[in-house]
């Protein structure tokens, strides 16, 4: 016989359980909520969502209106590995917003309004495999020792933006990228872009929609596949003086001009001093014979 007023075992197990699954269905507002995964895609958000659990592994916040990123939210989230921002209006400035996530594996930015990435952007994400950053029209630059941290980084996607140069250093120190997506940006083909267009016929990374990635600058190569116009570059470069050739070689020739005249100028005192003495000399003992 059961004492009064004391629950059963079953009872506090169940009150327990029911305990631990209101615990567990605590989700954001507007956003779905499951095993260590929080989803709030496609959901007019204005800004980062509040109360998402601590212990969540993936969040998704894609087709959204966000614009910004708390960084000391974001920090609480420590086991965070997968993180998708992707189709919102995060903009300018992402400087040391992932410092509290560096467990994150996998991170979407794309269809977004950045506009640089900086050494500060991701170097905290020393775990990244994968980046994508495409669609983002305002993106101009990005800083050759941005991703100097990320040697994990293996899928890197800057498709669709608006870079028009990417220095060689800044991937080709990612000992572990197989995934690299250029296509559809005004790549300006120079000579300081020779470099690169190189790196691209020599590397084993694999560049998809190969037949997107053209030359948008100068005139002449406009349209023309990369790595298709690494020979032409080779030849103009190899060949081709610019304004600033130009002058040195006018600056060279006006020194030798100068060295050589200067030089016959000094010779031609010595010799007509060496004249005058020479002269004076056989006068002088010419008076002296005449003497005796």
């Amino acid at each position: 016989m059961s004492l009064p007023g004391r629950p059963q075992p079953l009872s506090l197990v169940f009150l327990l359980g029911m305990g631990m699954a209101s615990e567990r269905i605590s989700c954001p507002s507007r956003c779905s909520c499951q095993y260590l995964e929080v989803n709030c895609t496609g959901q007019q958000l204005l800004e980062f969502p509040a109360d998402i659990p601590l212990d969540t592994r993936q969040l998704i916040l894609g087709a959204n209106n966000i614009s910004y990123l708390p960084a000391v939210e974001l920090s609480f989230l420590a086991d965070l590995v997968y993180l998708d921002c992707s189709k919102n209006l995060l903009g300018d400035d992402l400087d040391f917003t992932f410092i509290g996530v560096a467990k994150l594996v996998y991170l979407d930015l794309s269809f977004n309004n950045l506009t640089r990435v900086t050494f500060s952007t991701f170097s905290h994400l020393l775990s990244l495999v994968v980046l994508k950053i495409s669609d983002n029209p305002n993106l101009v630059t990005i800083e050759k020792d941005a991703f100097t941290n990320n040697t994990w980084l293996r899928h890197l996607d800057v498709s669709r933006t608006g870079l028009t140069f990417l220095d060689i250093s800044t991937i080709r120190d990612l000992p572990n990228l197989r995934f690299l997506g250029l296509s559809d940006n005004r790549w300006h083909c120079n000579c300081s872009f020779l470099d690169f267009i190189t790196w691209m016929t020599e590397s084993n990374v694999h560049f998809p929609d190969a037949d997107n990635i053209t030359c948008y600058t100068p005139e002449g190569l406009r349209a023309l596949k990369m790595p298709a116009v690494e020979a032409q570059l080779h030849f103009s470069c190899l060949t081709r003086l610019y304004n600033q050739d130009y002058v040195f070689l006018c600056l060279v020739g006006f020194c030798i001009f100068l060295a050589g005249t200067t030089t016959a100028w000094l010779a031609g005192i010595c010799a007509v001093t060496y004249d005058a003495h020479a002269s004076k000399g056989g006068e002088e003992e010419e008076e002296e014979e005449n003497t005796a």
